[in-house]
């Protein structure tokens, strides 16, 4: 899917601010959660989701979709804020009933709760594993099914991952396999903002991701994460590199507008508080008031960006015509199948030709097989 043509970067900024704000009043109601990455991560988020990502926000399960993974889930309000712009049935409702008990917003994403999140990620790493079990099975289902009339491989899968999925050992390892294998359709996107709960990385992790990935066989790309130009070409450059899997390292900053606590461990797993949400909002240019705000022009802005995706949707694969053939030309299988053991002397009829039943195949005392059925047409 080509992406379309490059939106007013003034609108761009409004979405992307109403996408971190969303974010920052869910969590701060819920006194619980995690608005730094929303924050950092909005804008290479709404360029994938906005130009690249391919959806039907009304048919969640569309088989020809592109896969969307937030491998860092513990910022799910970054993937509800999207979903519910995009049109899912996501209500704001739910998006004001973040972590509650019963709600389709829970802490971290989990899947066959809300729609459009495609598996449940939470333990750090574990979503960029299974991107790279989707982006596999993509690829076997395109070796099978490529020649006819459907094409599994035009999915891509994408994922969005921290520091923390980086230090864990099951990233590297599936990241690894992706390399070997050559997962052309799997692209992830890395925040890179040296934060973790505990503090810096450096406490804990001084490994170059970026070459790690490199050794691994994968592209790597670097982007600030506030460029929506950069952001757009690094994304562009991933689609169009077909034998190798991308990784497209955002250089980030953890709450990212917030002037106390942006660049620190207070965004990663704390609501920001009432001040620094007021602080945030007026260092953005954003309303104070009121909250979970949604401005009319984003509200059709990305109505304007489903409308165009649901367009651009190709038509279902035609159903094969299937042709009758005549048991003569297929009698070796048809034989096999009929040939197990029966009754003797029962006729069936399979492929239009009747199939007498003899006896079951049986060895003959010099060691020569005898066929168990014979056709009469």
């Amino acid at each position: 899917m080509t992406a379309p043509t490059r939106t007013d970067e003034a609108l761009a900024t409004l979405a992307v601010n109403t996408i971190r704000f969303l974010a920052v009043d869910a969590v701060e109601k819920a006194r619980s959660g995690h608005p730094g990455m929303p924050m950092g991560m909005a804008v290479p988020a709404y360029v994938l989701w906005s130009r690249f990502l391919r959806y039907d926000a009304g048919d969640p399960a569309w088989p020809g979709r592109d896969r969307f993974l937030l491998s860092a889930g513990h910022s799910s309000m970054l993937q509800y804020a999207l979903l519910h712009l995009a049109g899912y049935d996501l209500p704001m409702a739910e998006i004001q009933n973040f972590r509650q008990l019963g709600s389709r917003t829970p802490g971290h994403p989990e899947h066959g709760v809300t729609p459009g999140v495609e598996t449940t990620t939470g333990p750090l790493g574990q979503g960029i594993a299974n991107a790279v079990g989707m982006a596999l099975a993509s690829k076997m289902g395109d070796a099978r099914f490529a020649g006819e009339g459907f094409s599994p491989s035009a999915c891509r899968v994408y994922a969005i991952a921290g520091d923390g999925c980086m230090m864990e050992g099951i990233s590297h390892e599936a990241a690894s396999l992706a390399g070997h294998l050559q997962l052309g359709n799997l692209i992830v996107l890395y925040d890179d903002n040296h934060i973790t709960i505990d503090g810096p990385t450096s406490i804990a992790f001084s490994d170059d991701t970026a070459k790690r990935f490199e050794a691994y066989g994968w592209q790597v790309l670097r982007t600030e994460a506030n460029d929506f130009e950069a952001v757009g070409d690094a994304l562009e450059k991933a689609v169009a590199e077909t034998a190798r899997p991308s990784l497209v390292v955002c250089h980030s900053h953890i709450g990212f507008g917030a002037p106390h606590k942006q660049d620190t461990a207070h965004a990663h797993g704390e609501p920001l508080g009432s001040e620094e949400t007021l602080a945030a909002k007026r260092a953005l240019g954003w309303p104070e008031s009121p909250a979970f705000l949604v401005p009319d022009e984003v509200r059709a802005h990305f109505s304007a960006i489903r409308a165009e995706k649901t367009r651009r949707r190709p038509p279902p694969p035609r159903p094969r015509e299937r042709t009758a053939t005549s048991c003569c030309s297929r009698r070796q299988r048809c034989c096999r199948r009929w040939s197990a053991a029966a009754p003797i002397s029962r006729t069936a009829t399979r492929c239009g030709s009747p199939i007498r039943r003899t006896s079951p195949r049986r060895t003959s005392p010099a060691g020569t097989s005898t066929s168990a059925c014979a056709s009469t047409g």
